[in-house]
């Protein structure tokens, strides 16, 4: 494979799956084709006009709408995004009941999480909650959103198209949640969140311009590959509980 495992799966955030063979997407992207069907008499083709594909704009229209939290989760959960077809469940964030101003946001959801419908589940879930637990936390007080709510087929890089239909109801639920802190996790969080490369500004406070500070950090994905890594993290999540005690 080479390249250091590929900058090791791009740090963990595993944006792709290796294979040996290449992944072939299950989204087909058809041009748009008018239907023809025959009336009663037989005469004249009845044409059936091609539904209309989703766009920015009307996602931005949509997500207008919610003045809650349960109203925009159920939106996505009925929300026709491309990828939605290919996935086996949608993936909704983790809203902390008890919030404590800490917000994660995370890259894609994994094969575990689209069975499961939950995010950051599987191993490392397992990982998630060792590292909230060390710095007494937990899903409870710390909400979880990831960037797109639909599997990739085969764990591919999302297309931008992709991820720009899912980020409106992103930027809405942190709107809403108004968090003091964000921290992301792996590449593409990093480079859609804090519009920065993770493995410059690992650990570091960036500040937005919407008030909260972001730190982005490793995704636990690297940590399992890499428990080298558990020492920068570990200094960066005790520097992310000072911040909120000082917030």
């Amino acid at each position: 494979m080479g390249n250091y495992m590929i900058e090791d799966l791009d740090l963990a955030g595993v944006r792709w799956e290796i294979t040996e063979n290449p992944i072939k997407s299950d989204i087909k992207h058809t041009p748009v084709q008018q239907t023809f069907q025959t009336n009663r008499n037989g005469k004249k083709p009845i044409i059936i006009p091609p539904s209309a594909p989703i766009t920015l704009e009307t996602v931005k229209s949509m997500v207008v709408r919610p003045n809650d939290i349960d109203s925009l989760l159920r939106m996505i959960g009925e929300f026709n995004h491309p990828l939605r077809s290919g996935a086996t469940n949608v993936v909704l964030p983790n809203i902390a009941d008890k919030p404590n101003g800490l917000v994660i946001i995370t890259d894609l959801p994994s094969s575990d999480d689209d069975l499961s419908g939950k995010i950051l589940s599987g191993n490392a879930g397992e990982m998630v909650d060792k590292m909230l637990s060390a710095i007494n936390m937990s899903r409870e007080n710390v909400s979880i959103i990831p960037l797109i709510f639909w599997r990739t087929p085969g764990g591919r890089t999302p297309s931008r198209e992709e991820l720009d239909l899912s980020m409106p109801f992103v930027d809405k639920i942190i709107n809403m949640l108004s968090p003091k802190i964000i921290v992301t996790f792996g590449t593409t969080a990093a480079n859609e969140i804090a519009k920065t490369n993770l493995t410059s500004t690992h650990g570091k406070e960036i500040q937005s311009e919407n008030g909260y500070t972001i730190v982005p950090i490793y995704h636990p994905n690297y940590l399992i590959l890499k428990p080298s890594a558990k020492k920068d993290v570990w200094d960066a999540l005790q520097n992310i509980q000072k911040l909120l005690k000082n917030s």
